[in-house]
């Protein structure tokens, strides 16, 4: 990615290409505040579009975007289910009960591999003075599940359950474009089996900010509220909203290198017993618990070679690949990583 490193710490560290700059700097603008930013207004249809709902609404981030949505169907001390490492729960700092009074009651961590009864037995009626389920929340695809897809066949499943208890099924759809291409699902057949989605242009796709909300009209009327009262509220945003748009029409299909580069990491460290899941698109999670290398020291020794790897706990990493990587700098990974474990 530079002269320095080969970053893979994660797809968020991409930086706009030359087209998607010119795009940027072009970009007609208004104030989206007042809901007349064109280019803002041109990509909240084009998503809506994507995945057949109604409307959709520009956010700052993926985890402003999520919030947005958790509260367009859980009303402060109701319940929202998800999976204990879901990024709703794990990554956003507490937000949906800081921001929206939301309990959470979280299914053991299993990434993409979720058994819908497991979920349809958790979930809560009104009455007796417990806590009502009010949605079920789930991650497409899984980032701590290292990058696992949720299978059509799960979701529709889900889809079914939520709908036999009358709660919402909302999408974390940062990475959703990857599930997308992996398994050839069209956007429109996920979008038709949830509620409320959020969907990232600031991942995989390397637009360098923002994530949308999509759902239906009176939702989405709903979530710019919301997103005003958390200072989510833009102005000239369609300097930003143009990038996205680009992304959509360059970024997706090329989507398909990452998950081949990621495939090449994988198998050049699964000789050392580290892969903690099967590499579907590009995310490469590794467990080190059977190793003698934790996590930090295993990134230490990544950075001396060059390589910059995430740590997301004591023995667990994540290399990520996206578009900011050249064929030369997986190579330079490929050879840096065997020597390490090695010589471990």
């Amino acid at each position: 990615m530079t002269d320095l490193f080969v970053d893979l710490r994660s797809d968020t560290v991409t930086r706009p290409t030359a087209g998607m700059r010119a795009a940027m700097a072009a970009a007609e603008v208004g104030d989206d505040v007042y809901g007349e930013d064109p280019s803002v207004n041109a990509l909240e249809a084009e998503v809506a579009a994507l995945f057949g709902h109604e409307a959709a609404l520009f956010a700052p981030s993926g985890s402003m975007a999520n919030q947005i949505a958790l509260q367009l169907s859980v009303s402060p001390g109701d319940e929202l289910l998800c999976d204990a490492d879901a990024h709703v729960v794990t990554y956003e700092i507490g937000a949906a009960a800081a921001y929206g009074g939301i309990s959470s009651r979280t299914w053991p961590a299993v990434g993409a591999d979720i058994d819908p009864e497991v979920v349809a037995g958790m979930i809560r009626p009104d009455g007796y003075f417990a806590v009502p389920t009010r949605a079920i929340a789930v991650e497409q695809t899984h980032n701590r599940g290292g990058g696992g897809v949720i299978p059509l066949a799960t979701l529709r499943d889900l889809r079914g359950v939520a709908d036999e208890a009358g709660v919402a099924l909302h999408c974390d759809g940062a990475r959703i474009w990857h599930a997308h291409v992996a398994d050839g699902v069209p956007l429109i057949e996920y979008g038709r089996l949830f509620d409320t989605m959020s969907v990232c242009l600031s991942k995989g796709l390397g637009a360098p900010v923002g994530s949308l909300v999509v759902g239906s009209a009176d939702k989405i009327e709903r979530a710019r509220m919301i997103r005003k009262r958390m200072g989510g509220g833009m102005r000239q945003a369609g300097i930003l909203a143009a990038a996205g748009r680009y992304a959509l029409a360059q970024h997706i299909d090329r989507l398909a290198d990452d998950h081949a580069k990621a495939a090449r990491l994988a198998e050049a460290v699964a000789p050392f017993g580290v892969l903690a899941t099967t590499v579907r698109t590009n995310l490469v999670a590794l467990d080190l618990t059977k190793h003698t290398l934790d996590a930090r020291a295993l990134a230490a020794a990544a950075r001396a070679e060059g390589v910059l790897i995430s740590v997301l706990g004591p023995r667990t990493a994540r290399l990520v690949t996206h578009l900011g990587l050249s064929d030369a700098d997986i190579d330079r990974a490929v050879a840096a990583l065997p020597r390490i474990f090695a010589a471990a």
